[in-house]
C-alpha cells in the first residue's frame, strides 16, 4: 500500500473548527483511542502476525542458514569478513508477540503509528547447539489520511521504519562476532518483515472506515445512502467525518425534504470519547416518508380500542348531542384520520416533540352497509418523542401530550369541538399512537464508525440535532 494511493491524497486537511456544523449531515468524530482500539483488534482477531511469520519461514528459509541472507551467496556469505557464519544455520523468526499500539494524530496530515513488539528467533548455533534469541523492535510509521477513489476515508502508509532494541540470548552460546552478525542482519531485514504488518493493519482499518459510507435500509420506506460531504478533518484528538445522508424511496428516487437554514452548534467533544451528531433533517425525512406512504393514516373502529373506550353514538351524544341529529343510540362510530402534510419535528431544550396535523372524519359505522358522515375536524396532535440508541440506529417512541381540534363542517348543527378533545385523546392514545410506534420501528440509521456500538451512548438533545457520545 505504501505510496500507491498518493494521487488520491488530499493534503488540504485541516483542524476541525470548534463546535459548528456547517451542513445538515451526520457528523462523526472518531477519538484517537477508538482508532488505536481498531488497530489493536485487527492484530488480535486476524491472521496478520501469523501471515508475516509464514512469509519469513517459507521465503527466506532461515535468516542466516544456507538458504538465508547470510549463507550461500547471501549478504555476508562464506569468504566475507564473517566467514564463521556457516556455524549458524536455519535461524528463523518464529514468534512475534502482540504489539503494543501507540497512536498520535497529526493535525492536517494523518497518524503517527508505533507498534512495539518482541521478535523470537530460533535456530542452530555453533557445534549444533540450539539457539533462542529475543529482540525488541519498535515499528514507526507515518500514515496520511485521504479519500479513496470511491469517496471513502482511507489511511495511507507513507513511511515505515524499525528501531532495533535490546537483543537477548535466551538459549545456547553465540560468540561476539556472530552476535554482531545477527544484530546487523536483523537491522537490515526487520523493516521488510514488519512493515507489511502495518500495511495489513491499515487494510483492515480502511475496511472499517469504508463501512461509514453505504446504503442502509429504512424498512418498507426506502433507504439512506451515506456519502462523505466534505474532506476528512483531523485534530490532535479525533478524526472528523461530515457524512451526508441521501434518502431514497423504495423505487430509488432521491427524496429531498426541507433542510434547516441555520447550522447546528455542536458541543465540544470530550477527550477519550467518540461522537455522532444526528441532524433534524433525518428525523423530518423519516416522518415525511411515513406521511407520503400513507402510514400515518388510520381508520379507527371499536375493534381497535379497548371495550372501556366509548365509540358509539350514545357516548358521543353525551358530549355533543347537537351533532347527531336523529341517529339512534348505540350506533357504532368510525374515526377516519388522514395526514395531508409531513409532521414537524422539533429538537430543542433537551426535548424532542412531533406535531402531526390531521383531518378527522367522524362517521356512523355500519359494518355491512354504507357509512354516514357526521362531522369533520381539523386536529393537531403534539407528541413527546423518547429517543433510545441501539448498536446501529436511534429508536423513536411516541406518547401523546395533547390534542386540539376545530370543527370544519357538520351535517347537523355546529358545536364547540373542544368538548371532544378529552374523548378523542383517549382514542388516539390507545389506537393511533401504538400504530405510529410500530411504523417507527425502522428508527434513524446511524453510520458505522469503526464498529463503535452506540447502545450505551449518552444522548443529548440540542437545537436541531441529537448528539450521541460513547466512551472509547
Amino acid at each position: 500500500m505504501l505510496g500507491m494511493w498518493s494521487p488520491l491524497l488530499l493534503w488540504g486537511l485541516v483542524t476541525p473548527c470548534q463546535g459548528l456544523l456547517e451542513t445538515v449531515g451526520t457528523l462523526a468524530r472518531i477519538d484517537k483511542d477508538e482508532l488505536g482500539k481498531a488497530i489493536q483488534n485487527s492484530l488480535v482477531g486476524g491472521p496478520i502476525l501469523q501471515n508475516v511469520l509464514g512469509t519469513v519461514t517459507s521465503v527466506n528459509q532461515g535468516l542466516l542458514g544456507s538458504g538465508g541472507l547470510l549463507g550461500g551467496g547471501g549478504l555476508l556469505s562464506y569468504g566475507g569478513v564473517f566467514g564463521v557464519v556457516e556455524e549458524l544455520s536455519g535461524l528463523k523468526v518464529e514468534e512475534v508477540t502482540l504489539p503494543k499500539v501507540s497512536v498520535k494524530l497529526l493535525p492536517g496530515f494523518g497518524v503517527q503509528l508505533n507498534l512495539h513488539t518482541k521478535v523470537g528467533l530460533h535456530g542452530s548455533g555453533p557445534l549444533g547447539s540450539v539457539l533462542q534469541l529475543a529482540a525488541e523492535v519498535n515499528v514507526s510509521s507515518r500514515v496520511a489520511l485521504g479519500v479513496s477513489a470511491r469517496g471513502t476515508p482511507i489511511l495511507i502508509l507513507k513511511r515505515c521504519s524499525t528501531l532495533l532494541g535490546h537483543i537477548s540470548l535466551l538459549t545456547g552460546l553465540l560468540p561476539a562476532p556472530l552476535f554482531g552478525v545477527v544484530e546487523q542482519t536483523l537491522f537490515k531485514v526487520l523493516p521488510e518483515l514488519l512493515c507489511p504488518v502495518v500495511d495489513s493493519v491499515l487494510g483492515v482499518v480502511n475496511e472499517l472506515l469504508g463501512a461509514v459510507l453505504g446504503l442502509v435500509p429504512l424498512g418498507a420506506l426506502g433507504s439512506v445512502e451515506f456519502t462523505l460531504a466534505t474532506l476528512p478533518l483531523i485534530s490532535n484528538q479525533y478524526i472528523e467525518l461530515d457524512v451526508n445522508p441521501i434518502v431514497k424511496s423504495v423505487a430509488g428516487d432521491v427524496i429531498d425534504f426541507p433542510k434547516p437554514r441555520n447550522p447546528v452548534k455542536v458541543p465540544p467533544k470530550e477527550d477519550h470519547t467518540s461522537q455522532v451528531t444526528v441532524p433534524l433533517f433525518l428525523f423530518n425525512t423519516v416522518f415525511g416518508l411515513l406521511q407520503t406512504s400513507g402510514a400515518l393514516d388510520l381508520d379507527i373502529t371499536s375493534e381497535l380500542v379497548p371495550s372501556n373506550v366509548p365509540l358509539t353514538t350514545t357516548d358521543l351524544a353525551a358530549l355533543v348531542p347537537e351533532a347527531l341529529r336523529k341517529l339512534p343510540p348505540g350506533q357504532q362510530l368510525l374515526l377516519s384520520l388522514r395526514v395531508k402534510e409531513a409532521p414537524t419535528v422539533t429538537l430543542q431544550n433537551h426535548k424532542a416533540t412531533v406535531s402531526i396535523s390531521a383531518t378527522i372524519h367522524v362517521l356512523s359505522y355500519f359494518p355491512q352497509g354504507a357509512h354516514e358522515a357526521l362531522f369533520q375536524l381539523n386536529g393537531v396532535m403534539t407528541l413527546n418523542a423518547q429517543l433510545a440508541p441501539s448498536a446501529t440506529k436511534l429508536h423513536i417512541s411516541l406518547s401523546l401530550e395533547r390534542l386540539s381540534v376545530q370543527l370544519v363542517s357538520s351535517s347537523a348543527h355546529t358545536f364547540d369541538a373542544s368538548r371532544l378533545e378529552e374523548w378523542l385523546s383517549s382514542v388516539v392514545r390507545l389506537a393511533y399512537v401504538p400504530k405510529l410506534n410500530v411504523n417507527l420501528d425502522v428508527g434513524i440509521p446511524l453510520p458505522k464508525v469503526l464498529n463503535v456500538n452506540f447502545a450505551n451512548a449518552a444522548l443529548a438533545i440540542i437545537e436541531n440535532a441529537v448528539v450521541l457520545t460513547v466512551p472509547s
